[in-house]
Formats: structure tokens, sequence, C-alpha cells
């Protein structure tokens, strides 16, 4: 049976969050992420995942309050988080496009040390000017552009991390490139894993060639098994170009779990969780992000709109603009019509994420299907819940997937390579 990979995503700033739920805490208490953590760590999960927001986002020209929580920065968390677990993974979000190469790979580099070799670094990218505002350079990168740096950052990072040798010798780097032109000597010796995991989250055919050009775990999201196998084949065969083995690049969606006693009381948890996280008040955002409009006076519980989306809309400030507003307000007009749905139903059915529902054992071997029928090496599981949503999955499904001997019933090494199984990176000096 083959081995599943296991992470955990902080909640923050998604529709995945349930905050009426009295047992939500703090999102920005020291606590809250170190509870997760800690129970990450129980259940022998690869890494621990944080997201990133560098600015609030807007709606209609006001902050977003259903969302507003503190989005602390990533690596001084994870710093932090280090020196309260001992062999938990610890992957920090970091934006491409508004940091610097020589800057990021030292404090990558430094958690690396600190954590002794599990730092890894979610690359990320923004063709958002709404974002750059927060920046000096108060503007952004055309999207053609965006994969470009990003991928010249990731190899400028690595070839900081590779001046100093495996013997502890530090050698003057010099990088020219279009995005980059920089020299000097880099002040962090190489570090206990050789680099800093690499993970990249994204889609696009853009993200799937940077991932598999570039890095060690791809962060994903996909509907159905068939969907995860098409993903999974495409992304592995793009592999060989770049001298890569299909074992050199982990792919873990983000899902979520809800779990019951039994199957149908599971369905029911679930049926009232969707229903917590889209409120009528959060229906007609999620709609006015697709339709690009005001649509504050229409009825949660009515009909769709009859009226065509606006491609051009600022409506929305912060949030990945919809690629084909169009031809998303086509999908749900039909879904409704077909099913008699309402917006808050409609949008209740067509965001929901990949969802594993049921009793533990269900669950687990849902789990174990989409590994073997590789449509997942495994999942960054994304709990509703702050802090404790991770809880019920490690007491109650960790130790069955154990039992069957599809998960680790205990580290055997002590970085995030090891985790992953992936080789320590060749040094080139």
């Amino acid at each position: 049976m083959k081995q599943m990979h296991l992470a955990a995503h902080f909640p923050g700033v998604n529709s995945t969050t349930v905050w009426a739920d009295p047992r939500s805490g703090s999102q920005i208490d020291f606590a809250s992420f170190e509870h997760l953590a800690r129970t990450a760590e129980r259940g022998k999960f690869d890494f621990f995942f944080l997201a990133e927001g560098l600015r609030l986002r807007e709606h209609n020209g006001r902050i977003h309050d259903l969302d507003v929580v503190g989005r602390p920065e990533s690596l001084t968390l994870l710093n932090a988080l280090a020196a309260v677990t001992d062999r938990l993974g610890l992957a920090a979000t970091v934006n491409a496009t508004f940091n610097e190469p020589y800057e990021l790979a030292r404090r990558l580099a430094t958690l690396d040390h600190l954590s002794e070799g599990r730092a890894a670094w979610n690359v990320v990218t923004s063709s958002d000017a709404f974002t750059g505002e927060n920046f000096r350079r108060g503007g952004y990168l055309d999207r053609a552009d965006r994969y470009t740096r990003a991928a010249e950052f990731v190899a400028t990072a690595r070839e900081l991390w590779d001046s100093w040798t495996p013997d502890g010798t530090p050698r003057p780097f010099a990088h020219t490139g279009r995005h980059f032109d920089i020299s000097g000597e880099f002040t962090v010796p190489r570090s206990p894993q050789g680099h800093p995991v690499v993970i990249q989250a994204g889609d696009s055919d853009e993200g799937r060639e940077f991932a598999a050009s570039a890095a060690d775990v791809i962060f994903t999201r996909h509907g159905t098994l068939e969907a995860g196998q098409a993903f999974y084949a495409d992304v592995k065969a793009r592999l060989a170009k770049y001298g890569r083995r299909p074992g050199d690049l982990t792919i873990m969606p983000g899902v979520t779990v809800v779990l019951g006693d039994t199957d149908a009381e599971a369905q029911e948890n679930a049926t009232e969780i969707r229903h917590l996280q889209v409120s009528p008040q959060n229906a007609l955002l999620a709609l006015e992000q697709v339709w690009g409009r005001d649509l504050s006076s229409y009825d949660p519980d009515g009909p769709l709109p009859d009226i065509d989306p606006d491609p051009e809309s600022d409506l929305v400030q912060g949030r990945v603009k919809v690629a084909d507003p169009l031809a998303v307000a086509a999908k749900w007009r039909a879904l409704s019509e077909a099913k008699g749905l309402s917006i808050r139903q409609t949008v209740v059915e067509a965001t929901a994420r990949q969802s594993f529902i049921g009793s533990p054992r269900t669950v687990a071997g849902e789990l174990e299907a989409f590994v073997e029928a590789e449509a997942a090496d495994g999942f960054i599981l994304v709990p509703h819940l702050t802090p404790g949503g991770l809880d019920d999955f490690v007491d109650r499904v960790v130790p069955l997937l154990q039992e069957r001997g599809s998960f680790r019933s205990e580290y055997t090494g002590t970085t995030l390579r090891s985790h992953l199984g992936h080789a320590e990176p060749v040094w080139k000096g």
C-alpha cells in the first residue's frame, strides 16, 4: 500500500472557516497556532502550513469584515513554533513578487537552522496592483511576468543556499538575470536539509510547469477522483523534461474532512457546516465576486440575477479575480435551474471544496483510495475551526491509517525532506 503524506493548513481568510461556532478561537494568539501545530505533530503530519495576506481585502470600497482576521508574518511565527515542536515541518507562504532573493533566502535558511531542517517555502505570485500599493514599487507585474520572476527568484535563492559548501566554507555569489542582478557573500551556512523545501500553489498551466521545474511539493485542489487523476498525470509527465523523477514532486490537494459516528451523521454535520460557512450575507458576497455588481438588494433565498456580470468590475479588491465571470455565471445559472436552487443554495453547492465526509473508517478508506488511484500523494487538511479543527481527525482517522499501513506510526527522520521521502539536493558548487 502506498504511503500517504499529510499536512495541516491553519484556517484563515477563506470561506472554510466557521466564525459563528462557539468553539472558534483567536486567529492571532500564539496559543491557537501552537495548538494546531502540536496536534499535527501528534498525528505525525509532514508539515504545518501558513497562508499569506499582504493587504486587507475590500468589498465595494469597504474592508471585507467577514474575513478580517489576524494575519501575522509567517516566518516570524514559524520561528516561534520551531521552539515548541520537534519533527513537524514548518511551511510559510511568501510572495515572490514583493520580496527580494537575498533577504528572503536568509530568513528561510535561518528558520531551517533553528528548526534543524524543517523549513519550507510556499512560493506564490501576485499580479494585483491593489496589493502592490502597500509596497515601495507601488505597482505590480504583468501576469505573463509573474512566473518568470518566481522561477528566477527560486533559482537565485538556491544559488545563495549553495554559496556555502557542505563542509561550511562560504564563497562569493553572483547572479545576473532578467529580474535580479546581485553579488556578494551570503551570511547563513548551508542548512540542515540542504535547501528549504519549495512548495508551489496553483493549477494554471504556468503554475504546473513551474512546479514541474522547481517545486518539491505542489498544493492544489480538485473536486473529483477523475479530476485529481488528470492533474496528477499531467504534472508528473512534465517532470522528465527537467531531469526529474515522479517521486521528486509530491502532489497534495487541499481538502476538508467532516466526521461523524456514522456516514449519515457525517452528512448531517457537513450540511450544517456548509450552511454556517455560506450564511445569507456570505452567499451574496460570493455572488458579487462573480457578477462584479452590488447585489445587496437581492434575496439570498431567491433566484440568481438575470443580469450579466461586469467583467471589468473592481468591486472586489484583494482576491484573485474570477477568470471568466460570464462563463462562471452561466454555469451557476445552469446548476440553479436544473436543481431549482436559490442564490444561497447555488453558492453552497458551487463553491464546495473537495471534501471527505463519513465515519472515520469511511474517510480513511477514501483517502487511501485517492492515493492508490494516483489522484494525490497526500493531502493538506483545511479545518473549519481554529484551533481545534484537526483534533478529531488526528484522534479518530490517523490511528486507522496507521493500522492499515498507509501512514507512518512514527517519524523516521528529522527533516521535512525525510518526511516527504525526498533526497537532499545535490550541492552545485
